[in-house]
């Protein structure tokens, strides 16, 4: 793949477009990466490339009455961090794109048996592959969901995973890229 542009960013966060999803991109700026999540988490930080990012409740009114909303809390502590640690498992790399691709669907639905899956399936997977590439080799993935089965997951083929919940939503799953120079926080909702 080509080196990614702001604007190949742009086209593949369309992905996301029909759902309710979470995606900043933060400065790497703490050896427990889990602080940066925070910062992210809280708004705190700025792409560090100038990229666009997605906030779907940027100007909702529960965002007024809570500024931490949809999150329940956030790591901001050492001791914060340890806390999360454990609701989080790492995912292989080779395991991201379809869990990218499966924020864009129920939680509790089979995407093979979706009106016109064969017609959008792959144009969701070139755009999570295009979102996959801003991160290099050695980046390591983390999501809070559980439960999954072999040691390289399709997401796309695995239903009603468990999670540990982020926010107050019924379920939430998300995707954490950290590297030496950046960190990402890719969050879903659902009610």
């Amino acid at each position: 793949m080509e080196s990614l542009t702001p604007g190949a960013w742009r086209e593949a966060l369309k992905l996301y477009r029909w759902v309710c999803t979470f995606v900043a991109v933060a400065r790497r700026e703490h050896d427990d990466w889990w602080l940066d999540v925070g910062a992210i988490m809280r708004r705190e930080t700025r792409d560090p490339r100038g990229w666009e990012s997605l906030d779907p409740y940027e100007d909702e009114e529960e965002r007024r009455e809570d500024p931490l909303f949809p999150w329940l809390e956030t790591p901001s502590t050492p001791a914060d961090a340890e806390r999360y640690r454990p609701m989080t498992s790492e995912v292989p790399r080779s395991s991201v794109p379809s869990l990218l691709v499966m924020f864009t669907v129920s939680p509790l639905s089979d995407p093979s048996r979706l009106p016109d899956w064969e017609k959008y399936g792959p144009e969701r997977e070139r755009r999570a592959k295009t979102l996959l590439s801003r991160f290099p080799d050695g980046t390591r993935f983390f999501s809070n969901l559980g439960c999954w089965e072999g040691d390289r997951p399709d997401f796309l083929k695995q239903s009603s995973l468990g999670s540990n919940p982020f926010s107050g939503f019924d379920w939430d799953a998300g995707l954490i890229a950290v590297n030496n120079d950046e960190v990402a926080v890719i969050w879903n909702f659902f009610n």
